[in-house]
């Protein structure tokens, strides 16, 4: 088989691994494929980068390609999100000042209880606290608002700067946010300078929430059909690898390449593992499913993921329609069956859900039969129906 190289751009974060371990161990290659591989230092330069052709497929956050079909950003190109890349996976922070206010006033950094976290930061604060975020239309957005929203902070409890995630512990350390919501191993970063500590992750707000989607130009999709397939497949077989936990450290050692991360092993294995270190005082957490690459079909760009972040985005900017078919076709379901059918993996039946509304891992109803969603619940207990839209 002739090998066809596809140009790929991604920031460089642990939720890239599918894409680098799919063109490092051989997934790709397998597929007759070369995945050129191009680290991009902001989400802004990845959108350009695939929009305007520079290259055919991205490492992207979720929330973009819904905030380019609703007209928001200034850049329209149609994106489809083919598969989810990574759930969960960012983290909650503070800086020295504010941990060390925190702990004056009792707090003990927990790293679990979002009422609890968000009671401590509205004692402290004296006006709304500025939160670093890698891009105005991600899904660390939209867990900060979600939270500020539903607890003690309230709706005018935070401010958004954006930073981009290689310069947040920088940012912290100059003063120019008071906190931030990152992917890692940035969050990790800041603790190991000793300029923040850990206060939640993410995954305390929405307990599955699609991090990161591998994107496409749809009409690329449409005219390149047989390279699609094989991407997803490529992308799909990297994910199920990186879910074995006997494969860590060597998946730590691959990303913390110069060509890739540039970090220390070391700290990607704390994302990977779930096991985050959460201060420069070394307390330790354990969190399972804290990063997710396959498990409980994480890779299945369900519909209604789409249309709860284009309701949460058109109550921010306060335009586009999240009830319109065309917001819900940005994630294409449709499209994952289909090139991943070779495969026979078990993949949902349904291409929607309730979100938020399961407890406990619960089998559900898949080709195959096998299949187990894992927990799915906001922290408020609020769920999300796509059907009552």
């Amino acid at each position: 088989m002739k090998t066809t190289t596809i140009p790929v751009a991604y920031v460089p974060l642990v939720d890239a691994a599918p894409l680098i371990v799919a063109q490092e161990l051989g997934f790709a290659e397998a597929e007759g494929i070369a995945l050129d591989l191009t680290a991009a230092p902001s989400w802004s330069s990845i959108r350009d980068m695939l929009a305007f052709g520079r290259v055919d497929a991205a490492h992207m956050l979720s929330p973009l390609p819904v905030a380019m079909a609703m007209g928001l950003g200034g850049v329209a190109t149609a994106l489809s999100a083919v598969s989810v890349l990574s759930v969960n996976g960012t983290v909650l922070g503070v800086g020295k000042p504010l941990e060390d206010r925190l702990r004056a006033l009792g707090y003990d950094f927990d790293f679990v209880d979002p009422f609890k976290a968000a009671e401590a930061l509205a004692q402290d604060r004296h006006g709304p606290i500025v939160f670093g975020v890698p891009f105005p239309f991600s899904m660390h957005v939209e867990l900060l608002r979600y939270w500020s929203r539903a607890s003690a902070l309230g709706p005018d409890g935070i401010v958004i700067r954006t930073v981009p995630p290689a310069l947040m512990a920088s940012a912290l350390a100059a003063g120019e946010v008071d906190a931030f919501c990152v992917g890692e191993p940035w969050g990790s970063v800041a603790v190991e300078r000793g300029v923040g500590a850990l206060l939640l992750p993410g995954k305390a707000i929405w307990s599955f929430a699609p991090e990161k989607v591998l994107a496409v130009r749809t009409n690329w999709a449409e005219a390149e059909p047989d390279l699609l397939a094989r991407l997803l497949r490529a992308t799909w077989k990297a994910g199920r690898w990186l879910a074995d936990p006997n494969v860590h450290a060597a998946a730590s050692d691959l990303l913390s390449r110069k060509a890739y991360l540039d970090v220390p092993s070391e700290l990607i294995n704390r994302a990977l593992s779930g096991h985050l270190i959460v201060s420069s005082r070394g307390a330790h957490r354990q969190i399972d499913g804290f990063l997710e690459f396959h498990r409980g079909a994480a890779t299945f760009p369900w519909r209604s993921q789409s249309r709860w972040i284009a309701q949460h985005l058109c109550q921010s900017h306060g335009s586009g329609n999240p009830t319109a078919d065309t917001i819900a076709n940005v994630f294409r379901s449709d499209l994952h069956r289909l090139h991943l059918s070779m495969l026979d993996p078990d993949l949902p039946g349904a291409s929607e859900k309730v979100e938020g509304a399961i407890p406990r891992a619960t089998p559900v109803a898949s080709a195959g039969g096998r299949l187990t969603l894992l927990p799915n619940e906001f922290f408020d207990g609020q769920i999300f129906d796509p059907s009552a839209l």
